[in-house]
């Protein structure tokens, strides 16, 4: 069966697929863009948890050689270890309880310029208790680094 139609009709016809085709490209267009994008998005993530671990191992590694405090090295590894961004993320205070036990323990304490702000008595007391909890810890602490860096893929 075939339609007849005038040929204003076809030319209507002709124009739809036109527009139907010039639209089909410029999904195709934004659908390439967007792969490229999710591509551009995925190596800037890959990079960022690249430096990450970099950052965690040299970290993990001071303190292991005992040329990092367990304190300052515990902030800045659960710090980093939060940081990351990852599929599947461990949960990692399960898998490094202690380092996070001491994060938690002195995260209230304040740094830098914050310190400045407090009489020097104070911040006697203050380090005199994170350096009991390093004292305390230091043996936990030492697993945990040890099993991090081995989960890192740092073999000694």
């Amino acid at each position: 069966m075939i339609i007849e139609l005038p040929w204003w009709g076809w030319a209507l016809v002709a124009v739809g697929l036109a527009i139907l085709i010039g639209l089909a490209f410029y999904a195709g267009q934004l659908l390439r863009q967007l792969k490229q994008q999710r591509q551009q998005q995925q190596q800037a993530l890959d990079k960022r948890n690249e430096r990450l671990h970099e950052s965690i191992v040299t970290i993990a590694k001071a303190m292991e050689q005992e040329q990092c405090p367990f304190s300052e090295g515990a902030i800045r590894l659960v710090v980093l270890l939060d940081l990351r961004a990852e599929p599947n993320k461990p949960v990692y205070s399960e898998l490094y309880p202690a380092l996070h036990e001491m994060y938690e323990r002195i995260k209230h304490m304040p740094t830098h310029e914050a310190r400045k702000q407090y009489p020097k008595a104070e911040i006697r007391k203050m380090d005199r208790e994170r350096e009991g909890y390093e004292k305390e810890m230091a043996d936990i602490i030492m697993q945990d680094v040890r099993q991090l860096l081995k989960d890192f893929g740092v073999r000694n």
